[in-house]
């Protein structure tokens, strides 16, 4: 009882305590590091890690790197050697300005059934050079999804997890973006659908059409945010639309491409010019190139403000 109280008294007057103090004397200073060592510097050592893995596998190996800076030479001379041939832009005797366009401006209402002459020759004549643009706003937005998923750095694990949500329902919504949103955003997704409709007959047509339609989404998040916006478009939306628009594109333009160019009988009339149902297959085309169009702008703003979906 005297022992207890004389430590009690002790550790009031001075605020230490005997077991304390030799716990701490027995603690080594490496133990003391370990214990105050921070969690957030894991990501760091993951780093180091992989670029020691890469040196491991001969990544960097001054060999690879020969051939490698060797390899673009090589194509950078073959690619300038091409360029050098090539004729130069406006000279008369070339088949590009005495024909081809001459043939595009006087063929392609006959055999597209398009008024707008851009279209035809982009849905039609280059048709395969269009399908492949599609792919690649595609494989754009999936390279992105591929690199914010690896893992990302500390400060930027931090800001990802700071919810736009939650900004607007901390700082309130803009009364003014919200209320143009409002009477806006139909008007240009209107606007944008009119863009794809008319592309055969007038200026426009998938490629600005969809860019229309992106913005308006854009708008609309940028005014309301995810958790609204993601009523009627979510990630699955975003592949299921992609997938889909880029599949009947493909089937769409398939026959073009197994007959080596040489198109054979549509079953679907090119209809009367001047007309949305004109063009055969062109109004569809607009349609899916559109609709790829509005995703990835969409996918790719999303992606590059917040890191997700």
């Amino acid at each position: 009882m005297k022992k207890s109280r004389e430590t009690f008294m002790n550790w009031l007057m001075s605020g230490s305590d005997p077991l304390e103090e030799e716990m701490i004397e027995t603690l080594s200073d490496e133990e003391a590091a370990d214990e105050h060592k921070d969690e957030h510097q894991n990501p760091k050592k993951e780093r180091i890690s992989i670029k020691e893995f890469l040196h491991a596998k001969g990544l960097y190996h001054p060999a690879r790197i020969i051939c490698s800076v060797g390899l673009c030479l090589v194509l950078i001379v073959l690619l300038m050697g091409s360029v050098m041939d090539m004729p130069y832009f406006g000279q008369a005797d070339t088949l590009i300005s005495s024909e081809v366009s001459e043939f595009y401006v006087e063929h392609t209402l006959e055999h597209t059934g398009a008024t707008n002459i851009i279209t035809g020759i982009i849905l039609n004549f280059r048709g395969f050079d269009t399908l492949g643009e599609s792919h690649v706003l595609f494989i754009a937005v999936c390279s992105v999804i591929i690199l914010l998923k690896m893992t990302p750095r500390e400060e930027d694990a931090l800001l990802h997890m700071q919810d736009y949500d939650e900004i607007i329902k901390d700082q309130g919504e803009d009364l003014i973006l919200s209320s143009l949103s409002r009477f806006l955003f139909p008007l240009i997704c209107m606007f944008g659908v009119y863009i794809i409709l008319n592309g055969n007959i007038s200026p426009g047509g998938g490629f600005s059409g969809g860019a229309v339609i992106g913005a308006g989404l854009i708008l609309y998040l940028s005014a309301y945010g995810y958790k609204r916006i993601r009523r009627f478009f979510t990630f699955n939306t975003f592949k299921t639309v992609s997938c889909l628009a880029l599949l009947c594109y493909t089937a769409s333009k398939t026959f073009h491409f197994v007959t080596g160019a040489n198109e054979i009988h549509v079953p679907i009339p090119l209809g009367t010019p001047g007309t949305i149902f004109s063009g055969g297959l062109l109004l569809p085309l607009n349609i899916f190139v559109g609709l790829v169009v509005a995703c990835t702008m969409y996918a790719l703003f999303t992606l590059f403000r917040k890191g997700d979906f």
